[in-house]
Parts: structure tokens; sequence; C-alpha cells
């Protein structure tokens, strides 16, 4: 057997400097996000304190969560609503934006005729249209359905033509 001598088990210094700096990138990826989250609770809590923000304008930071710790069971079957109502519109867009993108990417005449009333309808602010929606959908999810869908449907359908029109025909 050989021995190792104890200059082979040393670092060069230009090593140690960079598993240091490695080191330090690997705390500071947690720590300097974690100390801005904390500084910047501190300074929304000071900034109501010193200039006398009444409750119901900005409450504290101890506030919010005694009304998250208080209103838990409310706020969470809020939440499973909520979470329904996203997840269901994403997939009926997804469902729909893939579809017709790959309607498009077939038929160029198609596009040219869809297209332009899908941009519309994207730029269409969703307050202007919910008025509408509020006339002619009685069902309260269902008109929360569709108002997600008409944010999320756009960017599938978009991205998806681009993506499809992309490649090799072949």
């Amino acid at each position: 057997m050989t021995a190792i001598d104890d200059t082979t088990l040393k670092l060069d210094p230009e090593e140690a400097r960079r598993a240091r700096q490695e080191r330090l990138e690997r705390i500071g990826k947690w720590v300097l996000p974690l100390a801005i989250m904390v500084l910047a609770i501190v300074l929304w809590d000071r900034i109501c304190v010193w200039n006398e923000i009444p409750q119901y304008i900005l409450p504290r930071p101890g506030v919010v969560l005694q009304t998250l710790h208080n209103d838990a069971g409310l706020l969470f079957s809020s939440l499973l609503v909520t979470l329904r109502i996203t997840f269901l519109s994403l997939a009926l867009a997804v469902i729909g934006g893939v579809g017709l993108a790959v309607l498009f990417a077939q038929s160029k005449w198609v596009e040219m005729s869809f297209f332009p009333f899908a941009i519309v309808l994207q730029v269409t602010p969703i307050v202007a249209i919910f008025p509408l929606i509020n006339i002619y959908v009685n069902n309260q999810t269902v008109k929360l359905l569709l108002c997600a869908w008409i944010v999320a449907f756009f960017p599938i359908l978009s991205n998806t033509t681009l993506g499809l029109n992309s490649v090799d025909r072949n």
C-alpha cells in the first residue's frame, strides 16, 4: 500500500475558494429570499404603525395571521371551490386550446378565419365581458368557470399553434 501524504489531501487555494463560493451560493439561495420576506413583513407592520393606517384599509401582518387562524374552516372551503374552478377551467382550456390549435395547424384558412376572434376574446377585458356572462348565465359556478376559461384559453391556443406551426410537417 502507498501512504498518502498530507499534501495530496489539501486543496489548492483556487479550489478552496471555489468550494467556499459554491457553499455560500447554496446557502444564499435560501437565506436571502427568506431574509427579504422577513424584512418585507417587518416593513409592512412598521408602515401600518407609523402611518396609523386603519385595519380595514391595510391590516397588520399579525391581524392577517389571526384572521387566517380564526376563519380557517371558511377559508379552506373557499379554497377548495377556487381550486376546483381553476383546475376545471384549465382542463377545458387545454382541451379546447390544443384541439383548436391542431385544427389551425392542419388548415391555414381555418386559422386565418378563426384566430382573429380568439385575439379579440383575449384583448377584451374580462370586466367588459362579465356583465354579458352575468345576464345570460344563471349558475354562479359556470360564470366563474367561463371567466377563468377565457383567461386561460388564449395563451394555450396561441402557444400550441405556434409550436405546431414551427415543426416540420413530416
